[in-house]
């Protein structure tokens, strides 16, 4: 090492010039290899933190009228705003359900039957009638349950056959 004062030549490992007695700079480190360096920092992936901390309004979004809960009070995530629209449209689809259903189970026809020989006639909804409203009501239920798994999981994923319409923007 040299001395920054008189120039004169000092062992490495000196604390003071031996020609001049002036302090030495203390050695720099030499960088270490890139196969021993500190990783960097990993980049804050924001869409996955807000889908961890709004996974409980995403799965509140699925169940009727409180998926309003989140789509008024979460407006700064996307997350929450993705799953509440979503909610709000299979809301809208369930509220037809419910009228459709209504009007169909108006339709009666009138059955005759003995009962113990004694001839009796009453009015009823056909078979075919009651098995198309159950059916319908399974897929919009099987459609939450998709929508409440993909918020669990923490997706931001189109449910099908709704999942394009957009009622709420």
């Amino acid at each position: 090492m040299d001395c920054t004062a008189c120039g004169a030549q000092n062992p490495d490992n000196g604390a003071f010039c031996v020609g001049c007695g002036q302090p030495l700079a203390a050695p720099q480190a030499s960088p270490l290899p890139p196969q021993y360096a500190a990783p960097a920092a990993a980049p804050v992936d924001n869409e996955a933190q807000d889908a961890q901390d709004n996974k409980v309004m995403g799965i509140l979004a699925y169940f009727g009228p409180l998926a309003l809960i989140p789509y008024l009070t979460k407006k700064d995530s996307p997350f929450a705003q993705y799953h509440a629209k979503q909610g709000m449209t299979l809301l809208v689809l369930w509220v037809g359900y419910v009228i459709v259903s209504s009007l169909l189970g108006l339709i009666k026809v009138t059955r005759y039957n003995d009962v113990w020989g004694i001839p009796m006639a009453y009015k009823a909804t056909p078979w075919f009638v009651s098995l198309i409203t159950w059916l319908l009501s399974i897929g919009i239920s099987i459609l939450a349950i998709m929508g409440i798994i993909n918020a669990v999981k923490g997706l931001k994923k189109e449910l099908p056959l709704i999942g394009k319409i957009q009622i709420f923007k």
